[in-house]
């Protein structure tokens, strides 16, 4: 069994990332080569995908009310623009079909070619100009914008579910940093792309999560549990205040912010892979 610091770490790097537009899948990646953890390791697959149910928890705690009021348990009356429809079900649906038919179709092959620090370099590069773009986009708009996510349209949460399988075909490529991005592109401010971001991560999530851990689950024993159990905690508290924080600020922090970020990590790991 691995140290229990070990899933101290991947754990805070999985809350902190997961829903920040920096992805969580490569800073796993390039977390576990710098603790010199292999990639084929079949307890590490499986303790990635318990974090992951952690960071989803957070979701669901911090949207509970808009979570129901989605499934028609909560029908506290909501004021959207002339023309839009409610977030609902349909909404959600038309957001994830895309990413996760792509899954389901090449989720051996990109989990066999792709999942490498090199991959990830190069997506961390990709998906920080594109965000860059969609700034550059939003500040020249001078029509209407959306501001909340119970005036994103149907065509809009599909759009934005394309935007979204470019983090499921390219690893490193950040789930909440395309959506965003692609909402903006098409007229939807920063907070409401991250909250039908966030919102959308639910099913996706527990769809992917689950479907992996049915497979992988008899990769760890009755020895693991205390292993598993922190990382999941772990991961669980610091998404919540990832969230939290992440929310309060994005309103007046660009994504541009992210994208500088991004290029900076990936310069360190080049000059680290070039020297390993």
């Amino acid at each position: 069994m691995f140290s229990l610091w070990i899933a101290v770490i991947i754990g805070i790097v999985e809350g902190l990332t997961e829903f920040l537009p920096v992805s969580s899948t490569g800073h796993m990646i390039l977390t576990q080569s710098l603790l010199g953890i292999s990639d084929d390791e079949p307890l590490m697959k499986t303790f990635t995908i318990v974090i992951q149910l952690g960071a989803i928890l957070a979701v669901v705690i911090v949207y509970w009310k808009r979570i129901l009021r989605i499934l028609g348990i909560n029908r506290e009356p909501v004021a959207v623009k002339a023309g839009a429809s409610r977030l609902n079900v349909l909404h959600i649906l038309l957001g994830i079909v895309p990413a996760m038919g792509i899954a389901f179709l090449f989720d051996n092959l990109i989990e066999t070619y792709l999942f490498s620090p090199k991959t990830v370099v190069v997506s961390l590069i990709l998906g920080g100009i594109l965000m860059i773009i969609a700034e550059k986009k939003m500040d020249r708009t001078r029509g209407p914008v959306v501001e909340d996510m119970d005036g994103i349209s149907y065509r809009q949460a599909f759009t934005i579910g394309l935007y979204q399988c470019l983090s499921v075909l390219i690893p490193g490529f950040s789930r909440s940093g395309a959506t965003m991005a692609g909402g903006m592109l098409h007229g939807v401010t920063r907070k409401a792309g991250a909250d039908f971001t966030f919102i959308m991560a639910v099913p996706i999530m527990f769809a992917a999560s689950g479907y992996s851990l049915l497979k992988s689950y008899k990769n760890f024993t009755s020895d693991d549990i205390m292993f598993f159990a922190v990382g999941f905690i772990v991961s669980f508290i610091v998404a919540l205040l990832a969230i939290v924080t992440f929310i309060r600020f994005v309103q007046r922090m660009k994504l541009t912010y992210f994208s500088y970020y991004r290029f900076a990590l990936a310069a360190i790991f080049i000059v680290y892979l070039w020297l390993t």
